[in-house]
């Protein structure tokens, strides 16, 4: 089977990419990437250069001519691509609607195009919005609360509207929030862990009591292989982690493995639209045979020591442009 994997040097599909060659060795993988400064990780050729069954290619989902050129060639297409970072889609949401949903568009029109045997849209559990109580399951009603969450919301529909009108084999992931390796510094538990590596302070939103349920990236992935085996055309599967957690809790833990003090906790106004709490139902999913293998706290270990390992790879990161956004998030937001 010939796999396109958009967002391939991305975090989680460069977890996906690891896991589909180190488990399903006959397939053929081809990342396909745009490569850009904050989020995707350059280093993708080398990373894979001793499997002969990858191959990269660098392009951008919103561009026709270059999404149907590779197309073209593959059967199945596995959607991670997307502008991701709530706070930068509250500076502006403008990237997030261009990637997210014409991006998708694209994507979709190109299947159509070529006859693609399966199209997988990695989607988000913030589509749901916070939970008050209870849990989301896969046909609770979307109400996301901020830019991001409703560009993933838009392109789900819209994957769902190619189903209906033109029978393209569509299936939809939505995970909860993702942790481990290759996760960009601008993320929650990436930042938390690379600024208390560096006795930085932890700027830690309202009053840290917001709950999310995590999920390690590996766990994530073996559940997207699983749809595309087993997983039914014009369904959703919601892939959640088992735990929910509030942020100062995560925080604390982190400070613990590293043994630092809890002062470099600091707490910041809160951002605008935050979420109070994600949970996710995944009972569909287990139906098909899966489960979360990881525990958080084991997870979390396993994630902190890649990270005091590499730390060359963060600090790159961490440079000027990143400094410059922060700088930017906290005049224009949280003045």
């Amino acid at each position: 089977m010939r796999i396109l994997v958009t967002g391939g040097a991305g975090f989680i599909g460069i977890n996906f990419i690891y896991y589909m060659l180190d488990k399903y060795k006959d397939n053929k993988i081809i990342a396909f990437d745009i490569l850009n400064k904050y989020a995707a990780n350059p280093d993708i050729n080398t990373k894979f250069k001793n499997y002969k069954n990858f191959s990269f290619i660098k392009g951008d989902i919103t561009n026709k001519k270059q999404v149907e050129k590779v197309v073209k060639k593959v059967d199945v297409i596995i959607n991670f691509a997307a502008e991701t970072h709530v706070d930068r889609s509250i500076i502006d949401p403008t990237p997030f609607i261009r990637t997210n949903i014409y991006g998708t568009k694209v994507l979709l029109d190109a299947a159509r195009k070529f006859n693609i045997k399966k199209f997988i849209q990695i989607s988000t559990d913030e589509v749901y919005g916070s939970m008050e109580k209870g849990k989301a399951t896969e046909i609770t009603g979307l109400n996301p609360g901020n830019p991001y969450a409703a560009t993933k919301a838009a392109s789900d529909l819209l994957c769902i509207s190619y189903f209906n009108t033109y029978k393209i084999p569509v299936i939809i992931t939505r995970s909860s929030n993702n942790f481990g390796p290759f996760q960009f510094p601008e993320k929650f538990i990436p930042l938390f862990i690379t600024n208390a590596l560096e006795n930085r302070e932890l700027p830690l939103y309202g009053d840290g009591k917001n709950i999310r349920n995590w999920l390690y990236v590996e766990d994530n992935c073996s559940a997207i292989a699983l749809v595309l085996y087993k997983g039914k055309e014009g369904e959703i599967y919601n892939i959640g982690g088992n735990i929910e957690i509030r942020n100062i809790d995560v925080a604390l833990k982190i400070i613990d493995i590293l043994g630092k003090s809890e002062k470099l906790i600091k707490f910041i106004k809160d951002r605008p639209g935050h979420d109070k709490r994600y949970s996710l139902d995944s009972e569909k999913i287990k139906k098909l045979g899966w489960k979360p293998v990881y525990k958080f706290d084991e997870a979390l270990e396993k994630t902190v020591e890649w990270y005091n390992n590499n730390i060359i790879w963060w600090k790159k990161l961490k440079g000027k442009s990143f400094k410059k956004y922060y700088n930017l998030w906290y005049k224009k937001i949280l003045k």
